[in-house]
């Protein structure tokens, strides 16, 4: 018999009581609001959480990432900093380690705050375990700059952090999986502050729409849309079509295309099939 949610929610509790301070990485995510959650009920005044804004995070998930901060009691221990992965060297130009240097920037602003909250304090990511079946090389680049991912440790996977996110009133409990802008981009398509712009304008007006779960894919002048398929026939309802084709030559897309195979979290990686080698700051290292 397995391991229980319940059993697995009071480790993680243990793991992060066991250091003398913790930062949580706080993008107002499912994954990251439930760790804080958890962390500050653990630690108290010992549990710090901070935010990195920057060009690459959606404009409404800035504005809700500051309000569950409060709503969780972190008051002045939410840490709102700036970072800008854009002037990393190479970022822009979105190669397939991309996401190693995207973490590697999340350390560097965040161990001013590790530095604040005390000695001893670590920063903790809201990676969980079904997070390291695709390629994830900021993981690597994470860790090897210190951060703990105690969800990981926990055994803790995504389905059991949404329903104990429910159980301990959460209201992010069932918000759509969300990820960097970033990812909307082909790898090897270069990454603009203009471009960020337009997919997150679209993705905002396809929400308001009723489309919970979104993707735009960046194509140059195609706007590929990743939706779950049970959304396919509100898309095509009268009215909504032409609206989202609006919605998309508003920002600058000549067509608007919707993939039939739907959302899947990472589905610009299925190029990655074949086992590849990046680059992580220590030489290369192979993936797959």
């Amino acid at each position: 018999m397995g391991v229980s949610a319940a059993a697995k929610l009071d480790d993680l509790r243990a793991r992060l009581a066991a250091h003398p301070a913790v930062v949580v990485a706080f993008s107002g995510g499912v994954d990251s609001a439930f760790l804080l959650k958890v962390a500050a009920d653990a630690l108290g005044e010992r549990c710090h959480a901070v935010t990195a804004v920057s060009p690459t995070m959606a404009r409404s998930e800035v504005a809700d990432a500051l309000a569950l901060g409060a709503e969780l009691g972190l008051g002045p221990r939410h840490h709102v900093v700036e970072a800008n992965e854009l002037e990393v060297p190479g970022y822009a130009d979105n190669p397939v380690d991309r996401c190693a240097l995207c973490k590697t920037e999340l350390m560097d602003v965040a161990a001013p705050v590790a530095a604040v909250a005390g000695a001893g304090a670590v920063v903790a990511l809201g990676t969980n375990l079904d997070d390291l079946g695709d390629h994830r090389p900021g993981i690597a680049a994470a860790r090897a700059r210190g951060a703990i991912m105690p969800m990981v440790d926990a055994a803790l996977a995504k389905a059991e952090i949404r329903a104990l996110s429910q159980a301990l009133g959460l209201r992010t409990w069932n918000k759509p999986q969300l990820a960097c802008l970033s990812s909307r981009f082909p790898y090897g398509t270069r990454i603009t502050r203009e471009r960020l712009r337009q997919v997150d304008a679209l993705e905002d007006g396809l929400r308001g729409l009723g489309l919970r779960q979104v993707r735009v894919r960046f194509h140059e002048t195609i706007a590929r849309l990743e939706l779950e398929l049970d959304d396919l026939p509100r898309l095509l309802a009268p009215g909504v079509r032409e609206r989202v084709v609006d919605l998309g030559k508003a920002q600058g897309f000549t067509y608007v295309t919707v993939d039939l195979a739907g959302f899947r979290s990472g589905s610009l990686n299925e190029v990655l099939a074949a086992p590849s080698l990046v680059t992580l700051g220590r030489g290369p290292r192979r993936v797959s």
